[in-house]
Order: structure tokens, then C-alpha cells, then sequence
């Protein structure tokens, strides 16, 4: 029996289309690193940059053009490096910039870019800017890089309901702090330790603008940019809506895409990267972005960004809050990334994941992870379907492997800022903890954030220490050594896709057209390059049972590209799909 494929499973992968090309992220695939998780090169338990250097050529063959590298500015780490203490160094426990420098370079050495991740709506309250800001009192010099305000009218200062306005933070709780010694109120739509910048201020902007120009000037290809959209406040901070009985209004919902945001991202595609020689990658995590909103933003002509990661699609199995987990409809997940196929169509561009450093397994949430078959099946049949999109798809550490949610139990198992607030005031206004800690077993972001599983051997040979968070016990099976020694594995799976978008054009350039929209069971679409007179069919069983669907006309005994299923049933008039199977089929047409 043989799998299909679309390249001899030992060929290495072909590169990128070469620099020089103004989209050539368009035909790239993204690798996103969390390095705390990746690899330790010392024995602390840490993963860190000389850890990524030592497994650069399990990328390499991989096939990735682009690692973006979740934070490792110094950082308190309250946040797992999102609070950044310092805009231009390296965490110790990281390394240094000479280990960065040589990271980079090696890197560029194997044809591949590097992507920094760029966190400026906020800070870490023990950055020197905010202890300036926090020191110099009203009136200060930088007193305004941060947004202060009094406490309410009549209301005594640090007392509940004293705060500015209503909003409440990401993490639990109002996203306003009391500073004694400054007499004054800080915003952090998220930890207290995560003080907002103020955007209105252009000295604030110039400084940012700076900081990314020195970034760039060292080497690195562009960045991704956490939160992006909440930089512009609405003037005045007015209350917002409290709904479901919350104690507080979203205050990110308040602040998503605000009035100056456009203008802000403009502003900082001038200053720092339309004059840059080389074409740099800017992707901006925007929660809450409507369509229309990302269509605007990734216009080429509008000189803001080149593609932006939404999260709707992310919130279809959740009823009412994130940490209430419910059976995913697939009609709603076609409905969601159909909208978003056609809605950037010829003008924007998308950016495709399942999987990142705040979500959970997609194996263990859209497919199943119960037995090894279904495993490999539902985790190869998902990375088909995310791949063959219109898109840039980017890949999660551990994903090529179909890395599973690890089977925490405690509420000490957990080390996520956000899942343990969330426990803590859960519990407090009176939830079963039993209740909570199912929602953090579907949910929480430290699932993705256990360490790469590289052996099977102790803690996964991700370090020869005591890891910072629990290993999956899984890794005994779920590992890389092994996945690389098996040609059917999850990870030659994602070497045959990743190497189809560079060698197939209709898989970059290819218009989206959905088929089936109201099955429950398959999700299928075509791809049609006209000017390659190309057409491709990709078919998806989103269940564990055999499903029989409908063919186009026409396509009848296709080529099959790419498939997970060992001996597949041959097309016909329909096609019997066998449990969690994923299938790509090829046919030229007539321009």
C-alpha cells in the first residue's frame, strides 16, 4: 500500500520564490516558535535561541520559508515574554544578541527569513519608559507615553468602581490599577503588569518606529504584530456595554479598531518600511477585525499591512466565553472561512491557522486524538484543508507532529497567567472548580505551550533539566525522532503540503469556491488557476466514519495530488471518503 504524494517523500522540498518577488510570502509557509518550549541548550529547563539553532535543519527539511519567533526581549515573564521590559536586547534565560545574531545568520543561510514578534500596545510596568511615566507625576516628560487617569468623580481612589471607566481586562478583573505613589489610575487591557502605551502621543509612536528600524537594520524580515488593532483608543475611554451579567464591559471589544488606527498603521509603513530595499512581512494580530476591516488593512494600495490573523473562526466551539467549550458545527467553520476567502479576495490577503501560542491542540479540538489512527488521520486531514486555501498558512511548534492537549488535571499543572485568573475568579464568584478545570483541559493556552516533543526519551529531549511546565506524556509516541523515521507520519504529511504550495501555482494564486456548504461531514472546495488552466478539488471527512459525497462533474477519475489515506476509493460520479480522510485531486482545463 502507498500513501499518494505529491513529491517522492525523500525529495527535499523547493524554496521560495526568490526575495526579489514583492509577494513572495504569497507561495511561503510560516513556522511560529514559542522559544521558551522549543529547545534547551543548557539544562535550565528553558528553551532558548542556541536550543533553536541546534534544530534549525529539522525546519530546514520541514520546508518552512518564514520562523517567527514569539518574544525574547527581556521580560518579568509575567506574561510568558508578552510584557517586554526592554525593546532591543535579549532575555537572559534566552541567551543574548550575539546568540540572536547567529541565529539570524544561520537562518538566512538556509534560505529561510526570520520574523520578530512585535508587542507595542503595551509594555511591562518594569520597562524604564513606564517607570518614567509612573515617576514623573502629571505634567512629566513621559508622563504621557502611558494612559493615566483619575479615579471617578466623587469615588474613593482604589475603591471598587472607582475605576476611570468600566472595562475589564483580558485576564479577569478591571483593566485599571491603582499606583498609589503616582495618585493616578494605568490602563492594561490585560495584566496589571502590562501597562498600555499611549498611541496619541507621536513621541511614543517615533520611539516604537525606531525600535523596529534597529530591528530591521540587524536583519530580521518583518514582524508580527500582538494585538495590533487596540493601539487606538476611543477618545474619552467611554464606558462600554456590560452584558450576561459580567462585572465588567470587554475592554477589548472597546478598543478594537479604533478611529486613528489606519492612520497610525500608514504612518508606520512610511517610517519604517517603505523605503527599506529589501520586502520585508507585516501580519497584525487583530481580535475582534471584521472583513471588510482586514480588507482595508491588507490592501496593497493603502500601505498598512500584508495580512492580518482574525479570530472568528477560532471562537465557533465556544458558547459565550472561551473557557465553555461546545461541539464545533462544520457548516459554521465553512460559513466563517468562506466569508473570509471571498470577502479578501483580489484585494487582501489571508493568513490560515489552526494552531498558535494562545490555543489549544487542533487535534485534540477539531479532530480526534483517542486512538494513534485517528490521530494521524484527523491531524493530517486538517493541516489538507488549512493548506489549501487562499492564503499564507503557518504552521505551530509540535503541529507537524499532531502534538496533542496534555491531560492536566490540577489547577497547579497550569502556569498561563490568563487560565490561572480565570480559575482564581471563577471559583471565587462561586463556579465548581471541577466546571473550570474542564474548561481548561479543552481550552487553556498552555497546551500549546508544553515543550516540542523531540524524543522519546526524558522530557522529550527538549532539556536535560526540569522543564518549566509539565511534558506531555504522549511524546513516548508523539515525537519527532519518530515521526521523521515514518514516511506516513503527521510530519511528512506537512512536508508533502508545504512542498505542493511551492511547486503547485494554483495553491497560492488559485481563486476559493466552496462546495457543499450545508454537509456537516466533508468540507470541500475548489481552487481554479485560469491563467495555468488548473483546477484543484480538495475534499476533507471532518468525522470518523465513512462519508459518500457528490464529484463535480468533470472530475471523474482526476489525478489525486495529495491524500492521507492508504489506497484511496477512486472518484467517480461520488466518492466514499474514509474516516478523517483528506484528498487533493489535479485537472487542467481548457483557457
Amino acid at each position: 500500500m502507498t500513501l499518494p504524494t505529491a513529491v517522492s517523500p525523500s525529495a527535499q522540498p523547493s524554496g521560495p520564490p526568490p526575495p526579489g518577488d514583492e509577494a513572495w510570502w504569497k507561495s511561503a509557509v510560516v513556522y511560529q516558535i514559542y522559544p521558551r518550549s522549543f529547545a534547551d541548550s543548557d539544562g535550565d529547563g528553558v528553551g532558548d535561541l542556541r536550543g533553536i539553532l541546534g534544530r534549525l535543519d529539522h525546519l530546514h527539511d520541514l520546508g518552512v520559508d518564514v520562523l517567527w519567533l514569539s518574544p525574547v526581549y527581556p521580560s518579568p515573564q509575567d506574561d510568558n515574554g508578552y510584557d517586554v521590559a526592554d525593546y532591543q536586547d535579549i532575555e537572559p534565560v534566552f541567551g543574548t544578541l550575539a546568540d540572536f545574531d547567529e541565529l539570524l545568520a544561520a537562518v538566512h543561510t538556509r534560505g529561510m527569513k526570520l520574523v520578530m514578534d512585535l508587542v507595542v500596545n503595551h509594555t511591562s510596568d518594569e520597562h524604564p519608559w513606564f517607570a518614567a511615566s509612573r515617576g514623573d507625576g502629571p505634567g512629566g516628560p513621559k508622563r504621557d507615553w502611558y494612559v493615566w487617569r483619575p479615579a471617578r468623580d466623587g469615588m474613593e481612589p482604589g475603591t471598587p468602581g472607582a475605576e476611570p471607566n468600566n472595562w475589564g481586562s483580558a485576564f479577569s478583573g478591571p483593566a485599571w490599577t491603582w499606583d498609589e505613589a503616582s495618585g493616578a489610575y494605568y490602563l492594561h487591557l490585560f495584566s496589571p503588569k502590562q501597562p498600555d502605551l499611549n498611541w496619541e502621543n507621536p513621541e511614543v509612536r517615533q520611539a516604537v518606529y525606531a525600535m523596529m528600524r534597529w530591528w530591521l537594520d540587524r536583519g530580521v524580515d518583518g514582524f508580527r504584530m500582538d494585538v495590533i488593532n487596540l493601539i487606538s483608543k476611543e477618545p474619552g475611554l467611554p464606558d462600554g456595554p456590560v452584558t450576561g451579567g459580567a462585572p465588567y464591559a470587554g475592554g477589548l471589544a472597546a478598543c478594537m479598531g479604533g478611529p486613528r488606527l489606519e492612520e497610525y498603521l500608514q504612518e508606520m509603513h512610511r517610517e519604517v518600511f517603505a523605503d527599506r530595499p529589501q520586502r520585508t512581512l507585516t501580519v497584525g494580530e487583530m481580535p475582534g477585525v471584521t472583513v471588510d476591516q482586514a480588507r482595508r488593512h491588507t490592501d496593497p494600495a493603502r500601505r498598512q499591512l500584508d495580512m492580518v490573523f482574525q479570530f472568528e473562526h477560532m471562537g465557533l466551539d465556544q458558547d459565550g466565553d472561551k473557557y465553555t467549550p461546545k461541539p464545533l458545527r462544520l457548516t459554521d467553520l465553512k460559513a466563517s472561512l468562506g466569508r473570509w476567502q471571498s470577502g479578501l479576495d483580489e484585494v487582501g490577503w489571508n493568513s490560515l491557522y489552526w494552531c498558535n501560542h494562545d490555543q489549544p491542540r487542533i487535534v485534540s479540538r477539531f479532530g480526534d486524538a483517542t486512538d494513534e489512527r485517528s490521530r494521524v488521520r484527523s491531524a493530517t486531514m486538517l493541516a489538507t484543508v488549512l493548506h489549501l486555501h487562499h492564503g499564507t498558512p503557518y504552521v505551530y511548534q509540535g503541529e507537524e507532529l499532531g502534538m496533542t492537549n496534555a491531560p492536566f488535571t490540577r489547577i497547579e499543572d497550569y502556569r498561563d497567567v490568563e487560565a490561572r485568573n480565570h480559575y482564581a475568579h471563577a471559583v471565587a464568584a462561586g463556579a465548581d472548580p471541577a466546571d473550570v478545570l474542564a474548561g481548561l483541559a479543552a481550552m487553556s493556552r498552555d497546551h500549546a505551550r508544553t515543550p516540542m516533543q523531540w524524543t522519546a526519551g526524558p522530557n522529550a529531549g527538549f532539556t536535560t533539566g526540569e522543564p518549566w511546565i509539565a511534558v506531555n506524556p504522549d511524546h513516548v509516541r508523539v515525537n519527532a525522532e519518530a515521526a521523521v523515521a515514518d514516511q506516513t507520519s503527521v510530519y511528512h504529511h506537512y512536508r508533502r503540503l508545504i512542498a505542493l504550495r511551492h511547486d503547485e501555482p494554483a495553491v497560492a494564486r488559485g481563486r476559493f469556491e466552496m462546495l457543499l456548504p450545508d454537509d456537516e461531514r466533508v468540507y470541500a472546495f475548489l481552487r481554479h488557476d485560469e491563467a495555468a488552466g488548473v483546477e484543484l478539488l480538495v475534499l476533507g471527512n471532518f468525522t470518523g466514519s465513512a462519508a459518500e459525497v457528490p464529484v463535480p462533474a468533470g472530475w471523474a477519475g482526476a489525478e489525486l495530488l495529495l491524500g492521507n489515506v492508504p489506497d484511496p476509493a477512486p472518484a467517480g460520479t461520488t466518492v466514499t471518503l474514509a474516516p478523517w480522510e483528506a484528498r487533493v485531486h489535479r485537472r487542467t482545463v481548457s483557457t
